[in-house]
Order: structure tokens, then C-alpha cells, then sequence
């Protein structure tokens, strides 16, 4: 079944996250580079699973920085103790940092050093705080100088749109990912300018799914430090507007051994946002046998063994709008590609909600300071595809 499975899928991404075998189910997600796999031996819903490891994923993200092979290999110890409190006989059980923080030290130089020396662990002394009250998700007597709150509001924009700049499929997916550093026992209270955009929520256990369902208020006592407050999906056509658009001309010619290659790439619908970090990629036809172009501005490469070109664009200036043009090189005598290359984009745009979504204010009770508050909005692209 894995070998069926491994000639099916050319690439990592198209792996199915659900794979049957005689005995068990090997439930995976992949994110950065790596597959996480849980493996299951009676039916289970598939959701709550994959919804575990993407929590695994962030916690060894959170302790270590960054989450990469080297990084697990060289904390493969802590890795182990943290796998130890997450799950209880393959049960979940503690799953929000802060508590896990507790329990298990996060590795630093000194600390690594001291438990080689006197060969102990990174295993705290005492039960964490939270575990024992009714916000297990918060730790009590949490003491700050420097009071704040921070939200950030991220969309994902993935969409086809095809060769004549109409939209096939578009959809949004969000998250409000918090920062949150306050003194004692705050309760928090962020409400929305049109909280009806939001489709398919999925909240943090702090949030109060009464309050949200009767008012469209989110109402919590937030856990201490980084955490993601809700994900949510915006899936309606008429909602999701797409920030750029590509100008595109490609043509092979039967009898010729050269074709033309032209792409413009502008915004649309960015409300005067600038649009950075602009790379545009294409798989290009194997009769393609080499590239000569010329960017109006950023880098471009051609692979002529696997036929990727790349072109990092940087940011889009409306007043001049970055273009990539020349030649494609084509087998001699080869008949002409059956299908135009299609052209995948990423980009990202600051202080921008694509779906429209905006905080209209953020209210704190239960604790007499002032905190500093911000919210931050960012777009960036997901699967993003256009047709040629």
C-alpha cells in the first residue's frame, strides 16, 4: 500500500493524509519538510488526529525556534519528554505550551549543559499552576512590567483563475494568532465590524462559544504568551477578492523552433496596499529546451532539467509594472506542447485582510492597569494559480 501510495504521489504535498493498512491507519500532516505520522489502530475521527500532530508541529516550533530535522535529531530527549505529557496512552492530554513550558524546561545552552554534567532531565519539579484551576490553559500569579497585547489577523488567499482572468475557485483561510503578556487574571473581550464573513470557525478552548454564538463577540481569558485564538474560512466567490492579476502571452509554433514568452503581473482590489514579496513559477513544457528573457526588474532562473522557471519579482510598483519577457528555445522537429504552462504565484501584503475583516475594539476587565494593545492585518498567497 506505501509503495502504491509513493508512485501516486510525485509530490510531498499530495501524499493522502489518511493511509490504510492491514493493521493500522497512518495519519500524517507535512510541514516543514517533515511528515508527522500517528499511527492508529481503531477507527478515530481523522480530524482529531491530524488537528493533534499540527499542535505537535507548533510546540516543537515554539521550544526550539525553529522545527527542522537537525533541530529534533539534537533534542531528541526533549522531544521525547514533551511527546511523554502530550499524550497519555496515546490519549491527548496537555497541549498548550504554556503548561507544557512547565513542565518540561525549554532546552537552552545552559541548561543542556548542566543535564549532561549531572545527567538530569528538563522535567520541572512541580505540577504546573493552570493543570489544577478552571483555565487550565493559564498559569496562576503570571507577572508583568510591561503589559500588551498583540493580534494578528493572516489570510491565505488559494485560487485558479484561467486564461481569460475569470475566477474558477477561490477561497480564504485565516487565522488570528495572538501575543498576549498581562499581569494576574485578565478577561478579554475583540469584536468584529462584520464578524457574519466568518465561515467554519474553529476557536481556541478559551473562547466562550455561548457568547460567540448569541453576539458574535470573542469572549476569553487568553492563556499567557503566543497562541492561536481562532482559524477560520471565507469560501463565498462573491467575498473573495483577488489582489493581483497576470498578463500573459505564450506561444510555441508548429513549424518554428522558437517560441514567445510575455508575462505582466499587476494588483487589483489591494485598497493601495503594496504587494511584496512577489515570486512567480511555471513548470514548463519538456520540449522546452532553453530560455532567453529579460526581466524589467528582480532575477529570473531556467532549469533546462527540470524545466522550473523562477522569477523573484520583489515588490509591485503600479506606476511600473514588472514584466518578464523573450524566447523559449524548442526541440527541433518536436510537435508543439498540448497544454499552455500554468503560472503559480506567492505573494504577501501587509496590513491587509483580503476578506474585508476588521477589529472593531479590544476590551479588557478584571484588572485595573492599562495594557499597550495592537492588531496587525497581513495577505499572503496559498495556492495561487494561474492559466495560460
Amino acid at each position: 500500500m506505501r509503495r502504491a501510495s509513493r508512485e501516486r504521489a510525485t509530490e510531498a504535498e499530495n501524499v493522502p493524509p489518511v493511509i490504510p493498512t492491514p493493521h493500522h491507519y497512518l495519519l500524517s500532516v507535512y510541514r516543514h519538510k517533515i511528515f508527522f505520522v500517528a499511527v492508529v489502530q481503531t477507527e478515530v475521527p481523522p480530524l482529531f488526529v491530524i488537528e493533534f500532530l499540527h499542535r505537535v508541529v507548533d510546540t516543537f516550533q515554539d521550544y526550539f525556534g525553529v522545527c527542522s530535522e537537525p533541530v529534533i535529531k539534537d533534542n531528541v530527549v526533549v522531544v521525547y519528554e514533551v511527546l511523554e505529557e502530550m499524550l497519555d496512552n496515546g490519549f491527548p492530554l496537555a497541549t498548550e505550551s504554556n503548561i507544557l513550558k512547565e513542565l518540561i524546561k525549554p532546552p537552552t545552552i545552559l541548561r543542556t549543559v548542566v543535564n549532561t554534567i549531572t545527567g538530569s532531565t528538563n522535567v520541572g519539579d512541580q505540577l504546573p499552576t493552570g493543570q489544577l484551576s478552571v483555565v487550565p490553559w493559564r498559569r496562576t500569579g503570571v507577572k508583568y512590567t510591561n503589559n500588551e497585547a498583540y493580534f494578528d489577523v493572516i489570510e491565505e488567499i488559494d485560487a485558479i483563475i484561467d486564461k481569460s482572468g475569470s475566477t474558477i475557485t477561490a477561497e480564504i483561510q485565516g487565522v488570528i494568532d495572538a501575543c498576549v503578556k498581562l499581569t494576574g487574571m485578565p478577561d478579554l473581550t475583540l469584536s468584529f465590524m462584520n464578524p457574519r464573513l466568518l465561515d467554519d470557525v474553529s476557536f481556541h478552548p478559551c473562547v466562550r462559544f455561548k457568547r460567540w454564538e448569541s453576539e458574535r463577540i470573542l469572549s476569553f481569558i487568553p492563556p499567557d504568551g503566543n497562541f492561536r485564538l481562532l482559524s477560520y474560512h471565507v469560501s463565498a466567490q462573491n467575498l473573495v477578492a483577488i489582489p493581483v492579476y497576470v498578463k500573459h502571452s505564450i506561444s510555441f509554433r508548429d513549424s518554428s523552433s522558437l517560441g514567445r514568452f510575455e508575462i505582466t503581473v499587476g494588483p487589483k482590489q489591494t485598497m493601495g496596499k503594496t504587494i511584496e514579496g512577489v515570486t512567480v513559477t511555471s513548470q514548463m513544457p519538456k520540449g522546452v529546451l532553453n530560455m532567453s528573457l529579460t526581466p524589467s526588474q528582480g532575477t529570473h532562473t531556467f532549469d533546462p532539467v527540470t524545466k522550473m522557471l523562477s522569477w523573484d519579482v520583489g515588490k509591485i510598483n503600479p506606476q511600473k509594472l514588472p514584466s518578464l519577457k523573450g524566447t523559449m528555445s524548442l526541440q527541433a522537429g518536436a510537435s508543439k506542447p498540448d497544454e499552455n504552462p500554468t503560472i503559480n504565484l506567492q505573494f504577501k501584503i501587509q496590513q491587509l485582510a483580503i476578506s474585508g475583516l476588521k477589529v472593531n475594539r479590544l476590551d479588557m476587565y478584571g484588572e485595573k492597569y492599562k495594557p499597550f494593545k495592537g492588531i496587525k492585518y497581513m495577505t499572503k498567497a496559498g495556492k495561487f494559480q494561474v492559466r495560460t
